[in-house]
């Protein structure tokens, strides 16, 4: 078990405090840090100072051992490579609108691609990976996202709540067919409209949106957020489609899990997340970065229904968020002030362990002890023996266990 030093992201979208403030450091930071990496990620790989005093990338550590680190069946099934990737992310504004392709449609598209000989890090590529790239996010603040095709009678009564004579044909659109396939219909037509229909109508929903949040209606929280996102990217499609999803707003704890296809955007808040090791991705807007409608059509789920909320499902591990991802599982661990039940994490598996508050003492059966603080990870391979872990210090304790599926 080795304790793993962490690269930080500067993606514009993040906050100047959330990371540094977890990780003890200056508060701002000088540019936004979006999201911490926990894993072996080719782009970034998490670092190991080894008992000889020499750092490596958890990448090189894999490379060289594959089977002790990850065990066989998984160094087995995923090709050597840790499949999944852990975050912690701190979303001060909205992200793009996108998705993600089956496994199935990752192996196609990627084989495509390398086909045209598309360059892996080419602007326009949509498949790097020949890899799905499932993900679930779990609150650590309240969060804030969009995700999956709101109920269609819902969505109707939304649209007709902010309807304007530009917008009525397109609630008449989904009213005539209120199913995947209407939905799909909306979504395809305005998704592709021309950019001088889209400056006509965009400006009339939008203040549509202002009138309904004034009056205090029923979609003030949906209503805001499209406002948002039109202030943020006037003239974008996007704003359009994030009238048709789910609104969310998790609580520190909740989570959500999304599938291959599932349209979603993050909006604000601090989360830990966990997905495949994959950057697969089909952007829908809200982005300056290349959008392929075609593909994105091919890739994205319509079916309509309420996102599922994770609360983690109570096991020797802790709270446990069941998903159908074979790459990957998270659990979470909580103690209260004053509490400092032991917690045994037993091997097999390859595992990355983070600490989010307080602080814990881990401890090995051949009496190694280390200690992991909050913002800090740990590295735990498959060959390892199993560890214990509690609570040191008077606050509250969290611990968020990561590992690949079953």
């Amino acid at each position: 078990m080795e304790l793993l030093r962490n690269a930080v992201r500067p993606y514009a979208w993040g906050s100047r405090t959330t990371i540094p403030e977890l990780q003890g450091r200056e508060v701002p930071a000088p540019h936004p840090e979006a999201e911490l990496w926990m894993g072996a990620h080719p782009g970034d790989p998490s670092r190991v100072l080894g008992a000889d005093g020499v750092e490596r990338t958890l990448l090189e550590l894999l490379e060289g051992d594959p089977v002790g680190h990850l065990g066989e069946e998984c160094a087995r099934r995923w090709n050597n490579r840790l499949p999944f990737l852990l975050k912690i992310l701190a979303v001060e504004e909205p992200l793009s609108m996108q998705a993600h392709p089956s496994a199935a449609q990752s192996a196609e598209g990627h084989a495509r691609e390398e086909a045209a000989g598309i360059p892996r890090d080419a602007s326009n590529r949509n498949y790097p990976d020949p890899t799905a790239k499932p993900e679930l996010v779990c609150a650590l603040t309240e969060f804030h996202a969009l995700a999956g095709f709101r109920e269609p009678t819902r969505t109707i009564k939304l649209l007709r709540a902010v309807e304007t004579p530009g917008l009525a044909k397109y609630t008449e659109l989904l009213a005539a067919q209120p199913d995947s396939d209407g939905m799909r219909a909306l979504f395809t037509t305005w998704i592709t409209l021309p950019q001088a229909s889209l400056d006509e109508l965009l400006p009339e929903v939008l203040d549509a949106c202002v009138l309904h949040v004034k009056e205090h209606g029923e979609f003030d929280v949906e209503c805001r957020t499209v406002l948002e996102l039109g202030e943020a990217h006037p003239r974008d499609a996007g704003v359009l489609a994030a009238l048709l999803l789910n609104r969310l707003t998790l609580s520190a704890g909740e989570a959500i899990y999304l599938p291959a296809g599932n349209l979603h955007l993050y909006l604000h808040g601090t989360a830990v997340e966990i997905l495949a090791n994959s950057d697969n991705i089909l952007r829908c807007g809200l982005t300056p970065k290349h959008v392929d409608v075609p593909e994105l059509l091919r890739v994205v789920d319509f079916e309509c229904c309420d996102m599922p909320i994770l609360t983690g499902e109570p096991s020797e591990c802790g709270a446990v968020y069941h998903t159908d991802a074979p790459e990957f599982e998270l659990s979470r661990n909580e103690w209260p002030a004053g509490k400092n039940d032991e917690l045994l994490v037993r091997s097999g598996l390859p595992q990355i362990l983070l600490c989010t508050a307080g602080k814990l003492l881990v401890r090995a059966e051949d009496g190694t002890e280390l200690t992991l603080g909050r913002g800090e990870s740990m590295w735990l391979p498959a060959s390892d023996p199993a560890v214990r872990i509690r609570p040191i210090g008077e606050g509250r304790t969290q611990l968020f266990r990561a590992t690949s599926g079953k």
